[in-house]
């Protein structure tokens, strides 16, 4: 992630350790555009690497789908929107920056894999 794009990450507090599915969000300008399919390729390490087979993720082409990016309130893409576990958290950006994404969903200890 860029700084500036680190700036717009907002912080969750821990996440409730649980087998419990992750939903995610990531929107996107372009399914086949090269920010795209890096932010999806590294969202699809990230969850296998941290959160294997414990992962839902839909991805939205805001071109395609608009009033649902204006419901979730996306200001910029790429953009990932954690829907569950709650609290709801989003992170701006290709997800390129691993420890910057662990920080903002709030996976600690064993939900870390590591």
């Amino acid at each position: 992630m860029d700084p500036e794009e680190n700036s717009e990450m907002k912080r969750s507090p821990k996440v409730a350790r649980s087998s419990a599915p992750w939903k995610f969000r990531l929107y996107v300008n372009g399914k086949n555009s090269l920010k795209s399919i890096i932010t999806q390729q590294n969202l699809s390490e990230f969850c296998e690497k941290f959160l294997p087979g414990r992962c839902d993720v839909e991805v939205i082409d805001m071109a395609e789908n608009f009033e649902m990016a204006r419901a979730d309130r996306i200001m910029a893409l790429p953009t990932l929107v954690r829907r569950e576990p709650l609290p709801m958290c989003k992170i701006i950006g290709d997800l390129s920056n691993t420890n910057q994404v662990v920080t903002a969903l709030g996976l600690h200890g064993s939900d870390a894999g590591d």
